[in-house]
Formats: structure tokens, C-alpha cells, sequence
């Protein structure tokens, strides 16, 4: 198998380009296209025809979706009803990072977490966290009575000061262990989940693989390209570490946890992250709605896909008797293995 070489963050101003420029190609023009019911839906199943990534790994026929969605469209149905028919013709796809996006509503499909259990306590993480934690660039962090380091981070939706980042890692540089709590992480920028997976390497590494469209055909794709995670030039850490997970994980954040899987002294506890993959790409239809979804295919360093998720090493779920009792299952099985 034929594969290029890039270290990841050089990956990622390369795929911002690459995108830009599918962007300016991708664009429907209103000319092509009238602003119709049949319009509409024709401008966004050839969208997806011509830069969808997953049709093969979701096993969609899109010319059968075709044959089944166009006769539903009609002049004479209100635009919440030619949105619907359109958000439905999309959910085929089963994919999170699927978005069509209108002045009255977005259509998603969130059946990657919404048919799972939560698996996380929003309450029982605070009861962990008590009152007498530190906050440095969004990330919450103290250290627990058993001198086990325990840092929140909700979102990957800014980048963190890399001072922020040593004040945080030094503070818990006496601990035994340190509990990483992504749960319900829903992503963010792709620079920032590498920003923090470098904290957790003292060499470059390999972290996986990515391609990109090169046509309109299905199965149009670059070789695979690999991608580099560089340590930091800051305080890294340098022992055992839990990164806790949950059907919540998704798209920058699942990314952050297939380059942590990498990284040395590292654990995965927790549920099966939900998955999605890769950078957006955006279009609009002749009506002035939005759809946007990945086009990139992502894969973790055994050449597997991770549009779908990537399981823990060790599956656990929190226990109705533990919420009785106040206790998150999944954080006291990281514990117990950090001691």
C-alpha cells in the first residue's frame, strides 16, 4: 500500500487548503439549477453524489435513494416540508457530521450517541471535581485524594495557550496518574486535539492515515497520506494516563483519541467513541440552505476506518447502583487501575 508523508499539523493547513479550494468547485450555481422543490432536492443529492466520502463504508446505494426521495418533492409542499423530505433523504446516510442547515432549522442525525447510553453525569463529575479546582483554558483540572490527576475537558472548540498547558501539567506533575475526561467531548478544531495529544509524546509518531477526493466518482481518493504527531515543545507528561470515553466523543475529539491510542503509557476506558471523521465541506442549494459534512476519510494506524467510532480498551458503563451511591463507574475503573 502507497503512502505519503506529512507530520499532522502540516496535514492539517493542507487539507484547510484543500477544502477551500473543493468549496469553490462544489458550490452549486443557481443557475443550474432552479429554485424549486425538484431543484433543490436535485442540487443536493448531486452534492453528495460528486463529494460525499462514506458512501461504500455506510453501504448506501445514493442512485436507489434517488429512485425512492425525488417523487416526494413537489411545488406544492411548504419549504418545512421540502426541508423534511430532504433531512430524511440525508439521515440515509446515518452520519453524524451530515448537516443541512436552513433559517428555521438544521437537520442532523444524532443516532450515534442519542441511541447509547450517555454514560456520563455531568453532577458526578462535579461531585470529582468538589470546589477546589483550577481552571486554565477551558480545561478543569485537580488532583483527587487518592494523588490521581483528574483534568475535564468538555470541548475542542478553541486552542489552548500552551502556558495555560504547562501551569497544568506542572501542577500535576506529583501525581501518580493523571484521569483524562473527553466524554461527551463533541469536537472542535483538529489543531487543538493535537495540541493536547503532544503533551503525551517525547518523539514524533505515527497516528494514522487520511485521504481526499480526487473526482466526482465514488471511490475517487489520494493515496493514503500519514499523519504525524510532533511532541511538544512544552511540559509533556510522563505517566500512566486513563482517557476516559463515551458515545459522545465525536469528530475532533474521536481524532484525539485515535492519536492518545499512540502515545505511550496510555489507557481507553469507557464506551465506544460515536465517530466522524475528517474536515468539512460546505455547499449550498438554489433556495440559500446550507449542507455541510466530512470529505475526508480518516483511519487509525492499523488502516482502520474511524468514520465509525473507535472502541475502548476496556468497555465500561456506569452502574445504576453506583449512581445511587454518587460514584461514576467508569472514573473509579480508571482509578483502580492507575493505583
Amino acid at each position: 500500500m502507497t503512502t505519503m508523508h506529512f507530520p499532522y499539523s502540516i496535514f492539517c493547513r493542507l487539507a484547510i487548503i484543500l477544502f477551500l479550494a473543493m468549496g469553490l468547485t462544489g458550490c452549486v450555481n443557481e443557475d443550474e439549477y432552479p429554485d424549486t422543490a425538484a431543484g433543490n432536492f436535485e442540487a443536493l443529492w448531486r452534492i453528495m453524489d460528486e463529494h460525499y466520502c462514506f458512501f461504500d463504508a455506510k453501504g448506501v446505494d445514493w442512485d436507489e435513494v434517488h429512485a425512492r426521495y425525488a417523487p416526494q418533492m413537489s411545488d406544492a409542499m411548504t419549504r418545512s416540508q421540502q426541508f423534511e423530505v430532504l433531512c430524511n433523504m440525508l439521515a440515509e446516510l446515518r452520519d453524524g457530521h451530515v448537516n443541512l442547515y436552513a433559517a428555521f432549522d438544521v437537520g442532523r442525525n444524532w443516532s450515534w450517541r442519542e441511541d447509547y447510553p450517555t454514560n456520563f453525569s455531568d453532577t458526578l463529575s462535579r461531585r470529582y471535581l468538589g470546589t477546589d479546582y483550577r481552571i486554565a483554558s477551558g480545561i478543569y483540572y485537580r488532583v483527587l485524594d487518592d494523588n490521581i490527576g483528574y483534568m475535564r475537558c468538555a470541548t475542542f472548540a478553541n486552542g489552548f495557550g500552551e502556558g495555560n498547558l504547562d501551569e497544568i501539567f506542572s501542577f500535576l506533575a506529583p501525581c501518580n496518574g493523571l484521569i483524562l475526561d473527553i466524554r461527551s467531548n463533541g469536537g472542535g478544531q483538529l489543531t487543538a486535539a493535537e495540541q493536547l495529544a503532544a503533551r503525551f509524546t517525547n518523539k514524533e509518531i505515527t497516528v494514522g492515515y487520511f485521504q481526499h477526493k480526487t473526482g466526482r466518482g465514488h471511490n475517487d481518493f489520494s493515496t493514503l497520506q500519514t499523519q504525524k504527531l510532533k511532541p511538544s515543545q512544552g511540559m509533556r507528561w510522563q505517566k500512566p494516563v486513563v482517557v476516559l470515553t463515551n458515545r459522545s466523543v465525536f469528530s475532533a475529539a474521536n481524532e484525539f483519541v485515535k492519536y492518545m491510542r499512540c502515545c505511550p503509557h496510555v489507557t481507553v476506558v469507557g464506551d465506544h467513541t460515536g465517530g466522524g471523521a475528517g474536515m468539512p465541506f460546505s455547499s449550498e442549494l438554489p433556495c440559500g440552505w446550507s449542507v455541510r459534512f466530512s470529505a475526508c476519510p480518516t483511519f487509525d494506524i492499523d488502516h482502520q476506518s474511524t468514520e465509525d467510532g473507535i472502541a475502548p480498551d476496556h468497555q465500561v458503563s456506569i452502574t445504576d447502583a453506583d449512581m445511587t451511591r454518587g460514584l461514576d463507574t467508569i472514573i473509579e475503573y480508571a482509578r483502580q487501575l492507575l493505583r
